[in-house]
């Protein structure tokens, strides 16, 4: 460890921009409280808000899977999905014990602690029973909720990054960061980032292509949203190689909690993509 610090030395870190986790206060009036708004809320305002405003505008499209009307009405039931799934996601997955000795402090959603794997379930949950209600293609669907949950994953792994965590591994990398939170002090790898880019700015790129310059959206619906969950867990799994096991949490053989998480979504979006090709094939039948 003392070569990995001594090396950094030499090296030099990339200075971590300590910006406030607060974004702004808004007092209340008549008293002396200030309601702190953080980066880790807008974070997940902005991800919900660009998506509807961009699943809006491709619906009004002709021969578009859902109206502008459901997708208004689809926002309410997805801001449920993400943070009632994001949540009991991460009480469930990585601190159980604490919560059942903390059981109030399951709501303190300010504090952080999100599960994307939960928040995933979530969301999956809440498509599924919104088109039965309004009987729309599950499928199609799926599709076009996949193509923008990118922005949202890039937004939250920015917000971890001003937080200052779920930081990297130490490391002697030019690039290496010291993060405020860590007791250690080690240069590390901005892991963080990595996940923006990875999960956030290249699979947006890549769903974008698939859905506005191929025909999979239309004649294999559900594939892109495969796409969207082995993409994701590819890149979990890759990043979690550099990022530093969560506090508490076990590692199994040498398998971080985010990397066994991930494996399902294998088998969930080789089902997806599975019924894309079904769907196709029995449209030329």
């Amino acid at each position: 460890m003392s070569f990995i610090v001594d090396t950094a030395a030499v090296l030099g870190t990339i200075p971590y921009p300590d910006i406030s986790p607060e974004a702004f206060s808004i007092p209340v009036p008549f008293t002396d409280i200030s309601l702190d708004v953080r980066w880790y809320s807008l974070a997940y305002i902005a991800g919900l808000l660009f998506g509807w405003w961009y699943i809006r505008r491709l619906t009004k499209k002709p021969g578009a899977p859902m109206s502008p009307a459901h997708i208004d009405d689809f926002l309410t039931w997805a801001i449920v999905g993400v943070i009632a799934g994001g949540r009991i996601g991460y009480v469930l997955f990585y601190n159980l014990p604490f919560y059942i000795r903390n059981p109030l402090d399951i709501l303190r959603l300010w504090d952080g602690g999100m599960s994307f794997h939960g928040g995933a379930i979530g969301v999956v949950l809440a498509v599924i029973l919104f088109c039965r209600k309004y009987k729309l293609d599950l499928m199609r669907v799926a599709d076009i909720v996949a193509i923008v949950s990118p922005v949202g994953l890039l937004t939250g792994r920015i917000a971890n990054f001003i937080n200052g965590e779920l930081w990297g591994k130490a490391t002697d990398v030019s690039w290496a960061m010291i993060f405020p939170k860590d007791p250690e002090h080690l240069p590390r790898h901005p892991s963080q980032l990595y996940e923006a880019l990875g999960e956030g700015i290249i699979l947006f790129l890549l769903l974008q292509f698939l859905y506005h310059r191929t025909r999979l959206g239309k004649d294999m619906p559900g594939f892109i949203a495969g796409v969207f969950f082995a993409g994701y867990g590819l890149m979990r799994i890759l990043v979690e190689f550099v990022r530093e096991p969560d506090v508490g949490v076990t590692v199994l053989y040498g398998i971080q909690r985010g990397q066994l998480l991930s494996i399902p979504m294998f088998l969930f979006a080789g089902w997806l993509m599975w019924m894309g090709l079904r769907r196709a094939r029995a449209g030329k039948a």
